[in-house]
C-alpha cells in the first residue's frame, strides 16, 4: 500500500482534522494546570474558568461610557472594516485583473506596476496611509486593500492569461469581439479563481486589520487585544484570538460553499 493513494472518507477526514486540535487543547490545559499548581496567580496560561470570568463582563455588560457591549461592538467594527476592505479588493481585482489578463498590451504596460506594488510590505505603508487618510476608518480599510488587492490582481491576471488559446480562437471564430471574450470566456473562469484568492487572503487581511486597529482605533478586536496587553490580560487576549480564528474559519467555509455551489464545475477538474 502506498500512502499517497490513501484518501480518507468524509468522517475519517473530520476525525483526522480534529485530533491535532484536541491534542493542542489538552496540551494547553495540562500546561495551565501545572503553572497554576506552582503559582495560583499565574497570568501567562489562564485557566478556562479565569477566561470565562474575564470575558463575562465584555460579552454581557454594557459599557457605561459607550453604551455598547464591548465584545460585540469590537466584533462588529472589525467585521465591517474587513468586509469593506475585502469587497473593494474583490471588485478591483476583478476589474483590473480582467483587463490585464485579456489584453496583452495592457498587461505589458501595467503589469510591472502591479508587481512593484505587490512586493512592497503593506505594514511599511501604514504610516503613509495614516498621514494621507488620517486616523479614521479610511486608513484601516486602505491598508487591507493595499495589502490584498495587488496579490489578487496578479493571481487573476496570470490565471486569465493562461487560459487555453483554443478557447479564445474558437470564440473569435464564432464572431466574438474583445468584450464578449472577456464576459463569456474569461469571466466565468475568473470568478472561482477570485474566490479561491480571497480564501487565501483572509489570513493576511486579518493581520493588516489587527495591525491598523492596534495603532489607531477606539474599538475593534485588534484594539482590545493591544489595550489589555499592558496588564498581561491573557485571559482576555486568548479568547479574543480564538474568536478571530473562528470568524476566519467561518468566512473561509462560507466562501468555499459559495464556490462549490456556484461553480461546481471548477471543483471537478482533475477528479
Amino acid at each position: 500500500m502506498r500512502w499517497v493513494n490513501v484518501r480518507p472518507r468524509r468522517r475519517g477526514a473530520v476525525l483526522l482534522g480534529t485530533l491535532p486540535l484536541l491534542a493542542a487543547l489538552v496540551a494547553y490545559l495540562s500546561a495551565s494546570a501545572i503553572r497554576h499548581a506552582g503559582n495560583g496567580a499565574d497570568k501567562i496560561l489562564p485557566t478556562p474558568a479565569a477566561m470565562v470570568r474575564a470575558m463575562s463582563d465584555l460579552v454581557v455588560r454594557v459599557d457605561p461610557l459607550s453604551g455598547q457591549i464591548a465584545f460585540w461592538a469590537d466584533t462588529a467594527a472589525s467585521l465591517e472594516r474587513l468586509g469593506l476592505g475585502l469587497g473593494i479588493c474583490a471588485l478591483s481585482a476583478l476589474l483590473v485583473g480582467m483587463v490585464l489578463g485579456v489584453l496583452p498590451a495592457a498587461r505589458a504596460m501595467f503589469g510591472p506596476l502591479v508587481t512593484t506594488v505587490a512586493v512592497v510590505p503593506p505594514i511599511a505603508l501604514l504610516p503613509i496611509l495614516f498621514i494621507v487618510f488620517g486616523l479614521g476608518e479610511t486608513a484601516k480599510v486602505a491598508l487591507i486593500v493595499v495589502g490584498v488587492a495587488p496579490f489578487l490582481i496578479r493571481d487573476l491576471t496570470d490565471h486569465i492569461a493562461a487560459l487555453p488559446p483554443e478557447q479564445l480562437v474558437k470564440a473569435q471564430t464564432l464572431g466574438a469581439n474583445s468584450w464578449q471574450l472577456a464576459i463569456r470566456v474569461a469571466l466565468p473562469q475568473a470568478l472561482p479563481r477570485l474566490i479561491a484568492g480571497l480564501r487565501l487572503s483572509l489570513g493576511p487581511a486579518w493581520v493588516y486589520l489587527i495591525s491598523a486597529e492596534a495603532i489607531a482605533a477606539d474599538t475593534g478586536l485588534g484594539y482590545r487585544i493591544f489595550l489589555v496587553r499592558r496588564y498581561l490580560s491573557m485571559d482576555i487576549i486568548i479568547p479574543y484570538v480564538a474568536w478571530i480564528a473562528l470568524l476566519a474559519i467561518g468566512m473561509d467555509v462560507a466562501l468555499a460553499q459559495i464556490s462549490r455551489r456556484g461553480f461546481a464545475w471548477a471543483h471537478q477538474v482533475g477528479r
